[in-house]
């Protein structure tokens, strides 16, 4: 590397470009390392979804406040970013669901996020392709939908960072080096590469969490919000390791994205016929029609996941000049510009918007989900 940058981040997914951008926005000279495509690991395997979560106090924070910021860029993105305020649907399908959506709609209405209970009547007329019998549902009007891996894209080339082609193996707070020698000096470095950062940072515990996503023609208005059944929130339908529920999220294209499944602890990138046909026959269990709807393409990507379901935001624990950005599991597209606002805020010692501490790495993980 022939000049040093003030800050290396090592990954360019959407939370490395997410890193990059905010921080070169603070008038720092940003470089990006990535060893394949900008955008092409996880990024461009997840489904895209802008949604507020409430697992926890600290999920509830961090996914409403880069929610938040989400709506702030959404006037800059061009259309290719796909952004559209599709809004979700937690789904419930029975009395105890419902029960759910009550007190998400509670807890959400608590805290100033705008959300709508809907009865059977009404979920069937917001949703006509759902089946019949459904008990109602929770809208979350201003959750949205994303494309993420241009939007990754986007964000690095906004960002002016110089991009690195290379693999890192190794990584402190003040330089990279890369597997062809390279020695790549910063004032600062972030390790952002996802389900691979432990490799670079052996304290992080991050397992992989495999997912598969199908992907149907286009059939514009066949949904018209984000769908996710409430069981999904409690693993409901899975045995062991494994489980699936019904995600289903219209595109701008007009095709429909099938999700959801999970595999914990599995790091190959083969499609798992078994996994396709639960994930497919428990969507269909929500929406019969699926089924008349033919499917073009089926992937997988793997998931960074952390023992509490909260990414690693901050300094490393055996090195604190060394960030780290990495394990936010399914909710990488959501966090990620929050994700890159607290590490420049850490970075240039601001006090951030939320409190940085629940998200730092040297955190003891009291329980795991």
């Amino acid at each position: 590397m022939s000049a040093s940058a003030d800050v290396i981040v090592i990954g360019a997914g959407i939370v490395g470009a997410a890193c990059a951008d905010a921080i070169a926005r603070d008038g720092l000279k940003v470089a990006v390392i990535e060893s394949g495509a900008i955008g092409g690991g996880t990024t461009a395997a997840c489904m895209g979804h802008i949604v507020v979560m409430d697992d926890s106090e600290a999920q509830f924070a961090l996914t409403r406040y880069s929610s938040g910021l989400w709506h702030q860029l959404a006037a800059e993105l061009p259309s290719e970013a796909e952004f559209t305020q599709a809004g979700t649907l937690w789904v419930a399908s029975g009395e105890e669901e419902m029960a759910e959506a009550r007190r998400k709609h509670a807890y959400y209405g608590k805290r100033g996020v705008d959300t709508e209970i809907l009865d059977a009547r009404a979920l069937a007329e917001a949703e006509p392709n759902l089946r019949p019998g459904l008990a109602g549902a929770l809208r979350v009007p201003r959750d949205s939908v994303v494309y993420p891996p241009w939007i990754a894209r986007w964000l690095v080339e906004r960002s002016g960072a110089r991009v690195i082609h290379g693999e890192a193996v190794a990584a402190s707070g003040t330089e990279v080096r890369l597997r062809d020698g390279t020695v790549c000096p910063a004032g600062a470095v972030v390790n952002a590469t996802g389900v691979w950062a432990p490799r670079l940072t052996s304290s992080l515990q991050i397992q992989p969490r495999k997912g598969h996503l199908l992907i149907t023609d286009r059939y514009p208005g066949f949904l018209r919000h984000q769908l996710v059944e409430l069981g999904y929130l409690k693993s409901a339908h899975g045995h062991g390791s494994e489980s699936v529920a019904m995600n289903l999220q219209p595109r701008a294209t007009g095709q429909i994205l099938i999700g959801s499944s999970r595999q914990l602890g599995v790091d190959s990138s083969e499609i798992e016929e078994h996994m396709l046909q639960r994930m497919l026959q428990r969507a269909m269990e929500y929406v019969p029609g699926l089924g008349q709807l033919p499917a073009t393409r089926a992937w997988t990507g793997l998931r960074p996941c952390s023992p509490d379901n909260l990414p690693y935001i901050g300094p490393a624990a055996e090195d604190s000049s060394l960030l780290i950005a990495a394990g936010h599991e399914g909710l990488g597209i959501t966090t990620s510009l929050a994700t890159g606002t607290l590490i420049a805020d850490l970075l240039l010692k601001r006090r951030p918007a939320i409190p940085a501490a629940p998200y730092f790495p040297g955190r003891v993980h009291a329980a795991s989900h």
